[in-house]
């Protein structure tokens, strides 16, 4: 018995040290896996599709070049929008850079459109002191956050306009969580395409479909040819109805793509002089997050954790109330915008190899997100479930164009972030 015990001692003590030498190997070669080597992409292709109802779809919306990337042609109804941008480490070779994109016929652009590299733009000289009369900031900004009929303890944060001209800027004002991503950009790429541009005055349709297969063709890119499974989103249809504290009910059909939602709100209160005393800002975020990439396209691995924390509202949400006492601090206008963030497809080429050793030569990525995204005005009449709006196309030879801050800390880029994305775009 005695030998019998201190083989099974010994035997169990065998098993131990070969699983323990085992589970070291698997972890190892699972952080082979992870430590992939990797070389380029050579180029990059970001596409970034929307569907956008209410106000926003009104006159070619808020945006800069919005009414080029937008159809409708005169229609009624929602707008679809396309941003397609693509970036390489490489330069055309003697000669001018041409890229196209080739898509199916159910996006309605024709065979193809151009991605256009835009000039080099001239800095304007910085003015000299005294050429432009200054005058110094007034009036406040008050924040609240969170759904709910009234505003919790410590609310609104009041942000003094003066203050901040005078250099002292808020701490936490900008989302820490979803800083903006810009995939691709001119500063990021030696040679830079971009449609919609003022060489192709094309615009989508209602009907317009992305499903199929999508080829972009350049000079200074190697070839991608990649098949899209999913479609422009469907439309937000928000209504909104005051309760008798004053607060705001929003109600919405749940999206079937979507995988969380958010909601920003641009109010003011004016004086007798028709100067605007306090502007006020609130968003459906229970963390105080605000502007940065929120109202950008969000991929759903950047969604997941933002509804976790409750920052994003959960896909299955179909309703958010704005307190009271943000109504009762804009008295004079209040608009919304609402966010619902879509599905996201990606693509490599070539596809990762199999062995984790082998280091993978990457010639080119694409990626799509989408989004739907609808404004309106709580509480007046006639401006709730917009979806039918006028979409009369606005006229615009300027694509669209990052925004820097200007003035004091960019405060006007901050709300224009709260109506559109967060760079203007």
């Amino acid at each position: 018995m005695s030998g019998k015990r201190k083989w099974s001692i010994a035997a169990v003590a065998s098993v131990t040290a070969f699983v323990v030498a085992g589970a070291g190997i698997l972890a190892a070669v699972d952080g082979i896996e992870a430590a992939q080597s990797t070389t380029g992409p050579i180029a990059r292709y970001d596409m970034r599709a929307g569907t956008t109802s209410g106000l926003g779809a009104m006159g070619g919306g808020m945006k800069g070049g919005f009414g080029m990337a937008m159809g409708g042609g005169g229609g009624r109804g929602p707008l679809h929008e396309l941003w397609l941008e693509l970036g390489s480490t490489t330069a055309s070779q003697g000669q001018a850079p041409k890229g196209d994109h080739f898509m199916p016929a159910g996006v309605r652009l024709g065979p193809s459109v151009p991605l256009r590299t835009p000039e080099p733009v001239k800095s304007s000289p910085p003015s000299l002191p005294g050429e432009r009369e200054f005058q110094r900031p007034r009036g406040r900004m008050l924040i609240f956050w969170g759904c709910g009929e009234h505003a919790p303890a410590g609310q609104p944060v009041v942000i003094d306009f003066a203050k901040v001209a005078a250099g002292q800027m808020p701490a936490d004002l900008w989302s820490t969580q979803v800083p903006l991503d810009r995939w691709v950009s001119p500063t990021t790429s030696r040679t830079y395409g971009v449609w919609p541009n003022t060489d192709d005055r094309k615009t989508l349709s209602p009907d317009s479909a992305l499903p199929g297969a999508h080829r972009v063709v350049a000079n200074y890119a190697p070839d991608m040819n990649f098949n899209l499974t999913h479609d422009f989103m469907a439309p937000l249809r928000v209504t909104s109805q005051g309760q008798p504290s004053g607060a705001i009910i929003m109600q919405w059909s749940p999206l079937a793509d979507a995988t969380g939602y958010y909601a920003s709100l641009m109010g003011g209160k004016g004086s007798g002089g028709g100067q605007v005393e306090d502007l006020v800002w609130w968003t459906s975020s229970a963390s105080r997050e605000f502007g940065g990439g929120l109202s950008d396209w969000l991929s759903p691995a950047t969604v997941a954790p933002l509804v976790a924390g409750r920052t994003v509202l959960p896909p299955q949400a179909s309703t958010c109330t704005i307190p009271a006492e943000v109504h009762a601090a804009a008295p004079n206008f209040m608009m919304t915008t609402m966010i619902a963030y879509g599905p996201e497809e990606s693509f490599a080429y070539p596809p990762r190899p199999t062995d984790p050793r082998a280091v993978w030569h990457i010639q080119w990525e694409a990626r799509i997100r989408h989004r739907s995204m609808t404004s309106f005005m709580p509480g007046m009449p006639g401006m709730n479930g917009m979806d039918d709006g006028d979409s009369r196309q606005r006229k615009s030879d300027q694509p669209c164009q990052p925004r820097k801050k200007r003035g004091f800390g960019g405060l006007g880029g901050l709300i224009g972030g709260a109506l559109g994305s967060g760079d203007g775009c």
